[in-house]
């Protein structure tokens, strides 16, 4: 057997990393649309200013990495940058950020300040991605890291989660809370209902530029599952444990108040934030992704367990993108040589079961006893 040493993402079939690449831009694009239809101007500013952004880093780091060095002649600039850029830059150097830049201001609000936006997309794409090496480097996603640093910064600002006036819905249509999360953080159920199916479903609702639009991100799932450029493990695991998990949450309620419904909680939970939209996207991010099939199930498995842990029990009521930074760390240890294959040992199918049974007893313990329901 031959042992070949390359960069993430890691293709076992006959497909090149540019089609793949140019699959999550197709699919991307019906969520990318309608967000231009409904924020049109919020959409463009962000859109491009985060594009340039990004574009223009990975383009400055490959100048920089690439710099000729001195011999003691002259060169023109022309032969510099030649020297830096011929066979260093190509079609995925424009194409990675660009991704990245469509999904960042999809999961940016519509309020957030052209400020925020810049340091968000500067930061993602540099410690997110560049500091680490580039392209197939990097073991966080780009998005995400720009994301919940802007919010970090700006969030407390009231501008940046602020209502902004738009045709498909008005501020009578929607309650007066920021978004549909806040209803159900800290373990408070009682005022889910104020949102409709529908409304979730078809992004009605307060929230951001395009993780909102359910009905769109799903035709972008179908697309990328069809042409086998994500894998359904990830998707399955985190989605079914999420599900899962939601269920025992709404059980553990309906234990205290017999008025609740479980499996409305369970499709409220669903439905709202970035469930739908990490999961199809961000997840499944190849390069930040584990290689083989039994750990991309842990992986999607422990990311659903930290996000509704995170909605839970933590101050912030939404955990879609703490959680995919925190399954981007786990994914490095569990592509560790020493245990990683592609085998279902034991010991693996024993820890998807611990990653399913654990978190479920301690929500139940949690809400039952631990005083989380507020009637």
């Amino acid at each position: 057997m031959t042992i070949v040493k390359e960069s993430a993402p890691h293709i076992r079939r006959k497909a090149s990393v540019t089609r793949m690449m140019v699959d999550v831009l197709i699919a991307l694009a019906p969520t990318l649309i309608f967000s231009f239809v409904v924020y049109p101007l919020q959409t463009l500013a962000t859109y491009l200013t985060s594009l340039f952004i990004m574009v223009g880093a990975e383009f400055v780091y490959i100048g920089l990495r690439g710099i000729m060095p001195k011999d003691g002649q002259k060169h023109s600039f022309k032969e510099r940058f030649n020297y830096a850029y011929k066979g260093k830059y190509n079609q995925n150097n424009i194409l990675t950020p660009a991704i990245s830049a469509v999904i960042f201001t999809l999961i940016m609000p519509a309020g957030a300040p052209i400020y925020a936006v810049i340091v968000g997309a500067l930061v993602g794409i540099v410690l997110g991605k560049l500091v680490f090496g580039g392209l197939g480097s990097n073991i966080f996603n780009p998005a995400a890291v720009g994301m919940l640093f802007a919010k970090i910064c700006f969030g407390s600002q009231p501008q940046y989660s602020a209502y902004v006036p738009t045709w498909y819905y008005s501020v009578s249509d929607v309650t007066a809370s920021p978004t549909p999360l806040a209803c159900i953080n800290g373990g408070m159920f009682t005022n889910y209902e104020q949102y409709s199916t529908f409304d979730l479903f078809f992004g009605r609702i307060p929230g951001t530029l395009g993780e909102v639009y359910k009905i769109t991100i799903i035709i972008g799932l179908i697309y990328l599952l069809i042409r086998r450029s994500i894998d359904w493990r990830i998707v399955v695991s985190f989605l079914g444990t999420f599900t899962v998990l939601a269920f025992v949450t709404g059980l553990s309620t309906m234990a205290l108040a017999s008025n609740v419904n479980p499996f409305a909680i369970t499709l409220y939970h669903l439905l709202s934030g970035g469930v739908l939209f990490g999961a199809t996207f961000m997840l499944t991010d190849p390069v930040t992704s584990p290689i083989n099939s039994p750990s991309r199930i842990i992986y999607g498995m422990v990311a659903a367990v930290s996000t509704i842990f995170i909605r839970l029990f933590a101050a912030l009521p939404e955990g879609v993108g703490f959680s995919i930074l925190i399954a981007n760390m786990v994914a490095v240890v569990l592509d560790h040589y020493e245990w990683s294959s592609s085998r279902y040992t034991w010991k693996k199918l024993l820890t998807m079961g611990l990653l399913l049974v654990i978190p479920a007893v301690i929500i139940v313990l949690a809400v039952i006893y631990g005083g989380m329901y507020n009637a």
